[in-house]
C-alpha cells in the first residue's frame, strides 16, 4: 500500500528525518522539501544591510 503523507518539522536536516522515520518502522521511498520557512525572510535582512 502507498499512502502519500505531508510532514512540517522544526529545526532538522532531511537525513535525520529519514533516519526518524526509518527507525521507526516507516519505510520512505523519497523526501522532498517544498517550502523552506524564513528562506525569504533572510534574503530581504541580507538586502536591508546592504
Amino acid at each position: 500500500m502507498l499512502s502519500n503523507f505531508m510532514l512540517k518539522v522544526e529545526d532538522s536536516k532531511l537525513p535525520d528525518v529519514q533516519k526518524a522515520l526509518k527507525s521507526a518502522g516507516i519505510k520512505v521511498r523519497s523526501i522532498v522539501e517544498l517550502y523552506k520557512e524564513g528562506a525569504a525572510e533572510d534574503k530581504s535582512e541580507d538586502k536591508a544591510e546592504a
